[in-house]
């Protein structure tokens, strides 16, 4: 049995940054909710009439990049990017296709030159180094094998995970399960949410 567990999705930890440092007010089906650490309001905080115009956009963009975390990718494609020539456009392609859709594509990267960010992002990578267990066999994973391994028979393959508030669960296409931390880390709950996921 294979499974992967995506415990920093940076291009989601970047999407929930941008929502709660902005104050954006996405309005969409099934978003996750708020993140359990928020950050400080943003250092360069934007005008009305872009937060409005990022608030539109955030649902779908969180749509599309939550849909490409689900991508199982071919190993080939891994190998193809390292047999073709730095700065080559076709390694630009490549590249793209296993990095996915990002806020930055459509709205720019400049907003996460930003000492709310970095400083949101330490605090999470300190957590997140801290909260990991001592041992494999105390991980979630392990813990919960049997409820793992029924639905890894039912296809899933993917674990990701997001620092939010609330018990979120969500099904990700035919192989993927999206939840967050909290639910991960209570046994019951990572046993339901595996329990949840379906044949597509």
């Amino acid at each position: 049995m294979t499974m992967t567990v995506q415990d920093r999705p940076q291009a989601l930890l970047e999407l929930l940054w941008i929502r709660e440092a902005h104050d954006l007010r996405p309005v969409g089906d099934e978003l996750p909710s708020v993140l359990t650490d928020p950050p400080a309001p943003a250092a360069n905080p934007v005008d009305a009439a872009t937060r409005e115009l990022w608030s539109e956009g955030w649902a779908r963009i969180w749509s599309d990049v939550l849909a490409h975390s689900a991508v199982e990718h071919d190993q080939a494609m891994f190998d193809a990017v390292g047999d073709t020539e730095a700065g080559s456009v076709e390694r630009e392609s490549l590249l793209r296709q296993l990095i996915g859709p990002t806020w930055g594509d459509e709205f720019g990267h400049e907003v996460f030159d930003d000492e709310a960010n970095r400083e949101w992002e330490r605090r999470g990578f300190d957590s997140h180094v801290a909260a990991r267990p001592a041992m494999l066999a105390d991980s979630p994973e392990h813990r919960d094998v049997e409820a793992l391994t029924a639905a890894w028979r039912r296809g899933l393959t993917t674990v990701v995970t997001i620092p939010c508030r609330d018990m979120h669960v969500r099904q990700v296409g035919p192989h993927t399960l999206l939840v967050t931390d909290e639910v991960r880390r209570d046994s019951v709950e990572y046993r339901n949410a595996l329990a949840s996921f379906a044949v597509d």
